[in-house]
């Protein structure tokens, strides 16, 4: 029965997976179906989040909205994510970055990272 379970999901993944880490900031293309119409929409914030394996894993994306901090999860090899593009890369000492949720202003920000 696993192995089944296995097949099934190995198909499911995508060949070409963005390479991003927690603390980067991002662009994710989100496919929006309205109606019978499909378009893009960029949706630019910092990954707080990846968790998950396999074709489960998700990345949650915080961003600062009109002064309202807004959050969205996406799964990585979801067919809704078009791509994901990484802005900046970020030095962070974490796996998850819930602390970002209580900051405000120049404190929310992630150090950029200098190679």
């Amino acid at each position: 029965m696993n192995d089944i379970i296995k097949n099934i999901e190995a198909e499911q993944l995508k060949e070409n997976v963005p390479q991003f880490n927690v603390g980067d900031t991002v662009k994710v293309y989100g496919k929006i179906k309205e109606g019978n119409r499909e378009r893009i929409q960029v949706f630019e914030g910092t990954v707080l989040k990846k968790q998950g394996g396999s074709n489960r894993a998700t990345f949650t994306v915080r961003k600062t909205s009109n002064g309202v901090g807004v959050e969205k999860t996406w799964p990585i090899h979801s067919p809704n994510v078009e791509k994901v593009e990484v802005v900046r890369r970020g030095k962070v000492r974490r796996a998850k970055l819930y602390y970002l949720r209580d900051r405000i202003g120049k404190k929310a920000k992630v150090k950029e990272l200098v190679k």
